[in-house]
C-alpha cells in the first residue's frame, strides 16, 4: 500500500508542475518569434578577375546575374553570380585593404529593422540600415566573435538581387 502511495504522490506533483508551469508559461515565452534569416549571398574578393569570372560562369556554369559598372580607371568592380533562384556568389577584386578570399556572408531578412532591432536586444552591436546604392537592397552588417562580417539585406521590390530571382528560369 505503501508503494501505490508514493506512485500517487509523484503522479500528483507531476501534474501540478505541468498545470502551474501552463498557467505561468506565458504563450511564446519560450521561444522568442523571430524574424526568419537565411544565406543570400556569400561574397569573395579573386586575385585573377578575370580568370575567375571564367571559372564561375564556364567551369561551374554560374549565370551573371547584374555587374556594378567598371571603376574610372576602367577595372571590374563586382559581379554576382547567380547559383539558384535566390542564392548568389558576390566576386570582387581583391586589394590592398581586401585580400583574396572569404569577405563576408549575405543573410536575407524580410524584414531588416525588425532584425536589427531584435539583434540588438540581446545586446548585439548591428550598424543602422542604409539602402545600397548599387543594388538597391536595404543593408546593416553585424560582425561574429571572430570578426567575420555578416551583411544583413533586405530585397526590395526595386533591387537587382529580387530583379534577378524574379527572372530566374
Amino acid at each position: 500500500m505503501r508503494g501505490v502511495a508514493v506512485y500517487l504522490r509523484g503522479i500528483t506533483l507531476f501534474v501540478a508542475g505541468i498545470v502551474v508551469g501552463s498557467i505561468l508559461m506565458q504563450p511564446g515565452a519560450a521561444q522568442e518569434k523571430r524574424t526568419p534569416l537565411r544565406l543570400n549571398h556569400v561574397g569573395i574578393a579573386v586575385t585573377d578577375y578575370q580568370k575567375s569570372f571564367d571559372f564561375y560562369t564556364k567551369v561551374m556554369g554560374y549565370r551573371v546575374a547584374f555587374r556594378f559598372p567598371p571603376s574610372p580607371d576602367g577595372k571590374p568592380t563586382t559581379t554576382y553570380f547567380q547559383i539558384s533562384k535566390d542564392t548568389f556568389l558576390e566576386m570582387a577584386p581583391a586589394s590592398a585593404q581586401v585580400p583574396a578570399g572569404f569577405t563576408h556572408m549575405g543573410i536575407e531578412t524580410s524584414d531588416i529593422k525588425s532584425t536589427i532591432s531584435q539583434l540588438r536586444a540581446t545586446g548585439a552591436h548591428v550598424e543602422d540600415m542604409r539602402v545600397s546604392g548599387p543594388t538597391k537592397a536595404n543593408l546593416s552588417n553585424i560582425y561574429d566573435p571572430d570578426n567575420i562580417r555578416m551583411e544583413l539585406i533586405e530585397l526590395t521590390p526595386d533591387s537587382l538581387h529580387k530583379k534577378a530571382e524574379d527572372s530566374w528560369k
